[in-house]
């Protein structure tokens, strides 16, 4: 039972998957980064407990849509394209990109973040085929 069972599983599933792993991932890296940045901001109490929380709350967040983004889009592509290639990977690179610069609102930041998360994706997934 070792196939690959992206033909097989729904992709909002695999979005999901991503969201809560990847998110999961952010949550620990938030709560080891937070309590260094309160501590540089000087805050001790309810007001550092207050900043922690929202530190790994806005971290995870980030992380888990990021990855939820990249997965559904890849698998949505992957299955309209029916080819599993390094082209999958640089469309979804792309659009998570643009997902993570979109709040920014300046298209520059929007372009280059698309065009290096996708670079990025692409090597991966034509190295991963090698």
């Amino acid at each position: 039972m070792e196939g690959d069972f992206e033909g097989f599983v729904p992709c909002s599933s695999l979005a999901v998957d991503s969201i809560l792993r990847v998110g999961t991932a952010g949550a620990i890296w938030g709560l080891c980064m937070s309590p260094y940045d309160a501590s540089k901001k000087g805050l001790t109490g309810l007001s550092r407990t207050a900043f922690v929380a929202k530190s790994v709350g806005k971290i995870s967040f980030q992380c888990g849509l990021v990855a939820g983004v990249f997965s559904g889009t890849r698998c949505v592509v992957q299955r309209h394209r029916r080819q599993n290639d390094w082209v999958n990977g640089f469309i979804a690179g792309a659009v998570a990109g643009a997902t993570v610069a979109a709040r920014t609102r300046s298209w520059k930041q929007v372009v280059g973040m698309a065009g290096l998360v996708s670079a990025c994706s692409a090597a991966a997934d034509y190295y991963k085929a090698i």
